[in-house]
């Protein structure tokens, strides 16, 4: 306009006469009015609203490809779906306010469309549309989550050959952690996003369990949209993480979604708003809490992938998701089957540190639970698999957490609380290794110094299906730091009423109300640990837990004996 007003006016008229006007027509709509170059366009199907403006948009592309660049006229589009208010032949309201705001973040030559439009048109349309997550736009009180189509987008269903063969996935979870999306104009917050992803790709490739590709690889994607899927396929993983940043005020808020990149389909997401003090202190908090859950997320997922496969057509790596599949329920005839299936992983792949690892500890959670007469048998081929763990992947956090774990067994707590600490230095995200650290610190009767690792690990994975025991270890500090039995009545109690909760959990609910004096819940704790363990008793449990520290030890036995387990 600037340089040729007259001419960009008519350029303008020639397209309306020839494209624009004529396909609004055929697709039912009406215009229902102009605002400067703009129009305000009114459809009855929403189907038809988007088919018209993208078939408006390619032939603009085509049109303006004889055209010099500084020359072209591209068009913004934006299309909701809402309520309108009619007033003569004009329209107003929120939804009309939407779909003008959808307009201004829309590409040149592209199309911003809401998400109660995507529901409606992406198995109704052959185009394909970009997520590009919730957004905040001008005067509208709410996030708007918003899809983007361009005159570059290929067809729905159409194959693009990439530029060499799609790689293998590896043998283990794989992810690549796509750059945050900075959502703000504020382009500090540019750092903030770059750092996060940097950040979450270093907290994962701590996981030895998991092939992550490097950050350099996943900055080439920054400021890209993709598909999800051939990204996917591009890299060589099955999952893709994704994220947004958004400011507002001194708040921020940020968006994270996990991606199957072999369906497309999201398989988990979160999102944490935090008051901006320390810009720093925030990025740290959400990074460590962000892979502290990922992890554990990451495993159930695959534990489920594999679940109902036959082990024969399974790998190592498939066998020994199996066995942690019957690892987690805690029972002696999963602990069995999960032992079983361990060792077929390693006939399969000796070498494979993390199955030495799982299987030292369902061996030792065996021995815990006095079932077997080989008990010190068992004891010894858990430290076995304990240091050929360690032998094989010295920073591994999962296998220091395993000989602590043995340290524990036998009384030789400033090894056992060395190699915990060794474990949450390898790996500060893994809930596993502070709960160990804790539980160490209570077997040793120093329950006070477990307080800030069991609420770590309760922290960084509150899905964890190990979840009744961390509140159990927290009942059990809170009597010594709280000086008293409310808060440890309240953390025992709310680990019992969980599905998975075992007898453990309960003769700690038993021994606390004991200790409290509230004897016929103790009684009833009593007869619940006895239904589920009905050969408790407490001079078995000595037996069983050699390990604790002999004035802990009489402290419990002392209580189970007042509830009547002898």
């Amino acid at each position: 306009m600037g340089s040729d007003e007259i001419g960009t006016r008519e350029a303008l008229r020639v397209h309306r006469e020839e494209l624009i006007d004529p396909k609004i027509v055929e697709y039912g709509g009406r215009i229902v009015k102009t605002m400067g170059d703009g129009l305000l366009l009114e459809f009855p199907s929403v189907v038809n609203a988007t088919r018209c403006v993208i078939e408006v948009q390619q032939h603009m592309a085509e049109r303006n490809e004889a055209v010099e660049e500084d020359q072209r006229i591209a068009f913004r589009v934006g299309v909701n779906l809402g309520d309108v208010i009619i007033e003569g032949d004009d329209i107003h309201g929120d939804g009309v306010n939407i779909a003008a705001r959808l307009q201004e973040i829309a590409e040149p030559g592209g199309v911003a469309i809401s998400r109660r439009v995507h529901e409606d048109v992406q198995d109704r349309l052959d185009t394909l549309f970009d997520d590009a997550g919730e957004q905040t736009l001008k005067n509208i009180a709410r996030p708007i989550h918003v899809w983007r189509w361009s005159s570059m987008a290929r067809p729905a269903g159409s194959s693009s050959q990439p530029d060499s063969e799609p790689l293998a996935l590896p043998d283990k979870p794989s992810i690549a952690v796509l750059p945050f999306d900075n959502m703000s104009q504020d382009p500090e917050q540019e750092y903030f996003a770059d750092g996060m992803t940097e950040d979450i790709i270093t907290g994962l490739s701590k996981y030895h369990s998991f092939f992550v590709i490097a950050r350099n690889t996943s900055f080439t994607f920054k400021c890209r949209s993709v598909d999800v899927k051939e990204t996917a396929q591009k890299l060589g993983v099955r999952y893709v993480l994704e994220g947004s940043v958004r400011k507002a005020g001194t708040r921020v808020r940020v968006t994270v979604q996990l991606i199957d990149g072999m369906t497309g389909n999201h398989v988990w997401t979160e999102r944490y708003d935090r008051q901006l003090e320390d810009i720093f202190d925030v990025q740290d908090e959400m990074t460590e809490s962000i892979v502290g859950k990922l992890g554990p997320e990451i495993g159930s997922i695959e534990r489920k992938r594999v679940a109902g496969r036959q082990p024969d057509n399974l790998d190592a790596w498939g066998l020994m998701q199996q066995g942690l599949h019957f690892l987690w329920r805690m029972d002696s005839e999963g602990l069995a089957t999960s032992i079983r299936l361990l060792n077929a992983a390693l006939d399969k792949a000796p070498d494979l540190a993390q199955a030495h690892s799982y299987l030292s500890f369902a061996l030792e959670q065996l021995a815990l639970l006095g079932l077997d007469e080989g008990e010190t048998d068992l004891v010894k081929e858990a430290y076995h698999h304990a240091r050929t763990a360690i032998d094989l992947d010295a920073d591994d956090s999962l296998s220091h957490i395993v000989l602590a774990r043995f340290y524990t067994n036998e009384r030789r707590y400033d090894d056992a609380i060395h190699e915990a600490k060794i474990a949450v230095d390898l790996n500060p995200n893994h809930g596993l290794a502070y709960h160990t650290l804790a539980i160490t610190y209570i077997w040793a009767n120093r329950r006070a110094e477990g307080l800030k690792a069991i609420d770590q690990a309760i922290r960084l994975s509150p899905n964890d299906p190990w979840m009744p025991l961390f509140l159990t270890c927290k009942a059990i500090i809170a009597e010594v730091t709280d000086g008293n039995f409310v808060k440890s009545l309240e953390y025992v109690r709310k680990a019992s009423r969980m599905p998975n909760a075992d007898y453990r959990v309960w003769i700690i609910l038993c021994s606390l109300c004991a200790g409290a004096g509230l004897m016929d819940e103790a009684r009833r704790a009593a007869a619940k640990v006895l239904e589920k363990r009905p050969d408790f008793s407490a001079k078995l449990f000595r037996e069983w837990y050699r390990g604790f520290h002999p004035d802990f030890a009489d402290l419990l036995e002392q209580r189970f004996r007042l509830a009547g387990l002898n």
